[in-house]
């Protein structure tokens, strides 16, 4: 049976199990507990009544946090001429074509993001079995294949995240830093939930959110108190 240190226990005892929290109460504990020494993510993760099997439940994409994360987002983008120094301009570490893919085929992975032109995706789907299994592959539902490159780039960098339903149907999101404000924290995660309820697949019938959980990287889970939220 798995055992914590004591500084684990020390801050998890600080955290009521029996009891939901608000919001704010929630990113004020998360910050309170998170005492690793160095500046701890915060996640969200979220429970969904959903079937993750079933296409028709899948839950997937991608929302701009409106306090960003705190994280420095690497953006590569598949786009050519025009788009590609736009993509550049918006602050792209690489953009273009046949060259980027062969880079990428050589092996480097030195990305976060990777957004692509539509006319791209027929040069980017070599990429498949490379992007794919890293969760790096553009995607319609992502919102990372567009005509706005550009767009795409400057959303990323500024604070747009992806997320998919896992198998178990959760769904986690990196809503910033444990330096961030309450306020800021809480916003985040506000934003975040509202998306989710907004994205509700409609085959889905009864509870949609059933649980929600706020954690820094080292620090203890905290229950929210979803309310009347999915």
């Amino acid at each position: 049976m798995a055992r914590h240190s004591k500084r684990y226990e020390t801050v998890a005892a600080q955290v009521d199990r029996t009891r939901k929290y608000e919001v704010g109460e929630a990113v004020a504990l998360v910050k309170a507990t998170a005492t690793a020494g160095f500046d701890e993510s915060v996640e969200v993760t979220l429970k969904l009544g959903i079937d993750p099997k079933r296409s028709d439940q899948m839950v997937r994409g991608s929302v701009s946090l409106p306090a960003g994360t705190g994280k420095k987002t690497r953006v590569i983008a598949f786009a050519l001429g025009e788009a590609a120094e736009k993509a550049k301009a918006a602050g792209a570490i690489e953009a273009g074509g046949d060259e980027l893919v062969k880079k990428i085929s050589d092996g480097w992975m030195d990305f976060d993001v990777a957004v692509a032109h539509p006319e791209m995706m027929s040069k980017v789907g070599r990429l498949g079995r490379t992007l794919g299994p890293r969760g790096l592959m553009p995607s319609p539902k992502a919102g990372t294949v567009t005509e706005k490159v550009e767009q795409a780039v400057k959303e990323y960098i500024g604070g747009r995240v992806e997320y998919r339903a896992d198998e178990t149907g959760c769904v986690h999101v990196l809503v910033g830093k444990v330096s961030f404000s309450p306020e800021a924290l809480a916003e985040n995660v506000e934003a975040f939930i509202e998306h989710i309820t907004a994205v509700k697949p409609v085959v889905v019938k009864g509870a949609y959110i059933r649980r929600g959980f706020v954690a820094s990287t080292m620090g203890p889970g905290v229950e929210l108190d979803l309310g009347g939220a999915g």
